[in-house]
């Protein structure tokens, strides 16, 4: 059945926490603060976005572009617009999907993306242009700080080579559900236990089998791809290690060292959290 405002507000804010609480090499999590920000940050970022991210009626655009200037008025910094770009089409596809589960959450967010409008374009240029991520707007002709001459589906189209955000919108989710998903399902890729766990697992499902846009935007392709090989093999690594308190160890240290060297996985975080929302809207 379709989800009302509170339950699809729960579910972000669960998502947002979620992600906080694993050790994420690289990224901002409970355990360690990094590239100027910390868990709290990005906490008061979800609180003042879930409202507008739950608002009940609401087009996609008007989510995201709501949700992004409260959050800005929050915090000041981007903290969160990956995640927001993410977040509304499926509290959207939530709202009117036939019944509980992923496939019926799929196909209403499949639905949700064929019928956006022109507004919605607009809106979505608008938060882009807000938050000023770097690389994401500069969309070829169609820049997000002039009035958007095609739909939001073909705008991220072009980007979606560059930025797997963007690539949520070209190919329906496919990384969300046939990635995030399961990998939030596999128990054994790393150990249950504070600061590991699904969240972690999906993570690495990410990080590990594409170069991370963030990075790739700040440092270029071949850092990002040289990344991307580093949290693979970190992935091998801490699916061997059976002790949760050595493997906590040996995440912590990774992520030390990637923050020392100003690398964060930004995009593999925000398809976390989507992927955690996804769940949790099919669960509600």
């Amino acid at each position: 059945m379709s989800l009302g405002p509170s339950a699809i507000e729960a579910a972000f804010l669960a998502a947002c926490r979620a992600e906080l609480d694993v050790v994420k090499p690289g990224n901002v999590h409970r355990f360690s603060p990094g590239h100027g920000m910390e868990a709290a940050t990005f906490e008061a970022a979800a609180a003042a976005a879930a409202p507008f991210v739950a608002q009940p009626g609401a087009g996609v655009g008007a989510r995201i572009l709501g949700a992004t200037r409260a959050s800005w008025a929050s915090v000041g910094v981007n903290a969160n617009l990956g995640i927001v770009l993410l977040a509304a089409p499926l509290a959207a596809a939530a709202e009117t999907a036939s019944g509980p589960g992923t496939d019926a959450l799929r196909e209403a967010l499949r639905q949700a993306l064929a019928t956006l409008t022109p507004d919605d374009a607009r809106d979505a240029f608008a938060a882009i242009a807000l938050a000023s991520p770097g690389g994401l707007g500069e969309v070829l002709e169609h820049d997000v700080r002039q009035p958007p001459s095609i739909g939001l589906v073909a705008a991220m189209r072009l980007a979606s080579e560059r930025d797997l955000v963007a690539r949520q919108y070209a190919d329906g989710f496919a990384e969300i559900f046939d990635i995030g998903l399961p990998a939030l399902m596999e128990t054994e890729a790393v150990p249950a236990a504070p600061g590991l766990g699904p969240a972690l697992a999906a993570y690495l499902a990410f990080a590990s089998r594409f170069p991370d846009s963030h990075v790739a935007r700040k440092y270029g392709d071949r850092c990002a791809e040289s990344l991307r090989r580093r949290m693979a093999g970190f992935a091998r690594d801490v699916r061997g290690v059976t002790e949760p308190a050595e493997a906590l160890s040996t995440a912590l240290a990774f992520d030390a060292e990637l923050k020392r060297e100003k690398l964060n996985p930004g995009t593999s975080a925000d398809l976390t959290v989507a992927s955690l929302f996804a769940r949790f809207l099919a669960e509600a």
